[in-house]
């Protein structure tokens, strides 16, 4: 099998995480194929060879300097403090040498360094949540999506911070070699091969900000307890003691989106976990969840995760073998 060369870009304020975890992640491959010399080959590369000093203080030995590294089929950029100041020298170089690359990755920030060699112009990507909005920013001919983990573009792909990175290369692991590899190492590394691209960074719960009203926050706390009860704008403005829309107004204004959309993302959420932990039906999942209908369920999952719910408990129900694996 054809090795496919990985570049790792090392530079000094790197996240060790958005390094170690991808790089696990495609080690793990000679053992998924039985192939001591795996299909890929590892290399990372600081700008002038020297070792580099992580955010979190550990030092990591590059194996050379950019300009003596090889060639790569993948070429991953990871993020960290070291992105905030700008680099001249290594995003020329990412300028003169990323369009050579048959992919392009980056983990958390790195996205910047790519926006900044000008890779990433006319793309759907993402990053890390605190930092979407300074993408889009300072870049608006980049189309920046801040919810997914990680989003694939063409031969680009970019991730969310730190642990979607681990998300992202498992995705690429299973493109080139096929699903049992990736779940392999998933199972290798005590993680599940669960989360898809689509994702979102955050939960309703976290991604939606806690009211500082006790009413609209009691209500919050109801529709994640019983997402199949009436969650219409009428029956939880009587729940919150409020007329319906003095509700609507405040639940966005303290929350930062509408009970549509919140009601929207629980249920979805809901059903995700029980398609992924349960053999519970389609039908029942779809009542449990306040759907209703399988047909409701199915528009809200293909309009949101792009994928039935037939084929996403496919993809990501939690198999026996899998839960022994994880020892929890």
């Amino acid at each position: 099998m054809e090795q496919r060369i990985v570049l790792v870009v090392l530079f000094d304020g790197v996240q060790s995480l958005d390094v170690t975890g991808p790089v696990e992640v495609f080690a793990g491959a000679a053992h998924a194929i039985g192939d001591p010399d795996g299909a890929y080959r590892l290399h990372t590369a600081s700008l002038d060879g020297a070792p580099v000093r992580t955010s979190g203080g550990l030092t990591l030995l590059p194996d050379s300097s950019l300009a003596d590294a090889p060639a790569p089929h993948t070429l991953l950029v990871p993020g960290g403090q070291g992105t905030r100041p700008e680099d001249r020298e290594l995003i020329d170089w990412l300028r003169e040498h990323g369009p050579r690359a048959e992919r392009l990755v980056s983990v958390c920030t790195g996205a910047i360094r790519l926006a900044e060699a000008g890779l990433l112009e006319g793309r759907r990507v993402t990053t890390h949540w605190a930092y979407c909005s300074k993408l889009a920013r300072d870049f608006p001919g980049i189309d920046v999506d801040p919810d997914p983990i990680y989003v694939r573009d063409g031969h680009v792909a970019t991730s969310a911070g730190v642990t979607a990175g681990i998300d992202l290369a498992l995705a690429l692991v299973e493109e080139d070699l096929g699903r049992e590899a990736a779940l392999t190492i998933a199972r290798y590394l005590v993680v599940f091969l669960r989360r898809p691209g689509n994702q979102a960074q955050f939960s309703a719960q976290l991604a939606a900000q806690t009211a500082r009203r006790e009413p609209l926050r009691e209500v919050q706390q109801w529709i994640t307890e019983h997402p199949d009860d009436d969650l219409s704008v009428d029956a939880l403005a009587v729940r919150a003691r409020l007329s319906p829309r003095h509700f609507a107004r405040a639940f966005q204004a303290e929350t930062g989106t509408t009970p549509g959309k919140y009601v929207e993302r629980v249920r979805i959420e809901h059903a995700r976990r029980l398609l992924e932990d349960t053999a519970d039906g389609v039908e029942e999942v779809s009542r449990a969840s306040g759907y209703g209908t399988p047909e409701a369920m199915r528009r809200s999952f293909v309009k949101t995760l792009g994928a039935s719910p037939a084929e996403y408990r496919r993809r990501f129900h939690r198999t026996p073998h899998v839960t022994s694996t994880t020892h929890r």
